[in-house]
């Protein structure tokens, strides 16, 4: 199953909004032929607190100026994952730290890889 229109905008704004702040190994999975939790994930890492609450911040604001609500955000104030829901594309913006430790592209190797 391909990524739907939606889904494909939703990740280029937000890998772009992700890049403008900075965000280091963005990689985007798609997982709609292995999970029913979402067709995409977009895993990006930072390097403190700060710039993980900016790429956060940064990808909302832009996906919001697109017309695209987030219906969840889980983990802002701590920042060492952050978790954002967009239809059916999740972001993961982590610490280095917490992304080597739950290493999500491990768990999701099955899913198709996407070059952005």
């Amino acid at each position: 199953m391909a990524l739907s229109v939606e889904a494909q905008k939703i990740i280029e704004t937000g890998v772009k909004a992700l890049s403008d702040k900075k965000a280091e190994d963005i990689t985007v999975i798609d997982i709609s032929e292995i999970s029913i939790i979402a067709d995409a994930l977009v895993i990006a890492s930072g390097n403190n607190k700060k710039q993980i609450q900016a790429m956060s911040d940064e990808a909302d604001e832009k996906l919001s100026n697109e017309g695209f609500a987030h219906y969840c955000i889980e983990g802002y104030d701590n920042a060492g994952w952050v978790l954002i829901g967009y239809n059916d594309v999740i972001f993961h913006l982590f610490d280095k730290e917490s992304r080597q430790f739950y290493d999500l592209e491990r768990l999701y190797r099955d899913g198709r890889f996407i070059t952005t």
